[in-house]
């Protein structure tokens, strides 16, 4: 059911915990989680404790909500970018530009992923970190379908396994990412897209596609 179509009740009730959720995730990716109460979360959010604790348990159970909800979207919305039509090379191209507007659109979502994917998140406590991993290593075993297809096609050279050459560009992708975090002003992640092309795919698509 669409949230258009829940009773009005049930649509307040959605909106009132996003808001608690869209308030503790600026106050975590600005201070991290355990320096943030879930007091702080109320205040921010303009809720009373009480009524936090109605959506919530504690802390934890806000944390964990917050963090696999998000990280839902963002693998969704990177698989939809594989989906595209097109061939294997112009189908990366599409998870590259994609992936910029996703890191530029929530960064500060962004920086509990990275933590929690790397297995380097706030809180371990709450079982979130194989969670966010696992989803983030079934993301990978899709992105290898397409380079098995390029290699299948013969438009890739079989130079890695496809499953090796997946973590390999998610690995150059975020490291480019990251640098624009840290530094925008000189790191510009657009202009870095065509870095990443040239390195990555130039030692990997078959010469007879090299120039298309």
């Amino acid at each position: 059911m669409r949230d258009g179509n829940l009773p009005r009740r049930e649509r307040e009730k959605l909106r009132q915990r996003q808001e608690m959720l869209d308030a503790a995730l600026d106050l975590f990716s600005q201070k991290g989680y355990h320096n943030v109460s879930m007091h702080e979360i109320a205040e921010n959010s303009e809720f009373a404790i009480g009524t936090l604790y109605k959506f919530f348990k504690n802390k934890e159970d806000l944390y964990k909500a917050l963090v696999l909800e998000q990280s839902d979207r963002f693998h969704d919305t990177l698989e939809r970018a594989l989906e595209t039509s097109g061939d294997e090379i112009e189908i990366l191209r599409n998870y590259l530009r994609t992936k910029g507007e996703v890191f530029r659109a929530n960064l500060p979502f962004i920086r509990l992923y990275i933590a929690e994917s790397r297995g380097a998140g706030y809180n371990i406590k709450a079982g979130l970190t194989d969670e966010v991993r696992k989803r983030h290593y079934d993301f990978l075993e899709r992105l290898a379908l397409v380079f098995d297809s390029g290699i299948r096609k013969k438009r890739f050279r079989s130079i890695a396994s496809p499953f090796q050459l997946a973590v390999a560009l998610d690995t150059v992708v975020n490291a480019f990412l990251l640098l624009w975090i840290d530094a925008p002003d000189r790191h510009s992640y657009r202009d870095s897209e065509n870095a990443v092309l040239d390195i990555f795919f130039g030692g990997l698509i078959a010469r007879d596609f090299a120039h298309e």
